[in-house]
């Protein structure tokens, strides 16, 4: 039986924290920034973590379940 593969663009947009929760960045940050607050900007560049009702998604693309 072959091995499963991680999905190429979940592995780098993903990280697991130490108590197995899913990091995530915030989208929106890459450019048109000269219209965004400085505010807005600032609060988008910290990571978040992923929804509940998401994660067993991202646990799939990770082939983590």
């Amino acid at each position: 039986m072959p091995k499963q593969k991680t999905k190429s663009s979940a592995k780098k947009r993903f990280k697991l924290t130490g108590s197995g929760k899913i990091k995530r960045k915030h989208a929106f940050k890459s450019h048109i920034l000269t219209k965004k607050s400085k505010k807005r900007k600032l609060a988008l560049t910290h990571d978040t973590l992923v929804h509940k009702a998401d994660e067993s998604n991202v646990k799939q693309m990770l082939r983590m379940m």
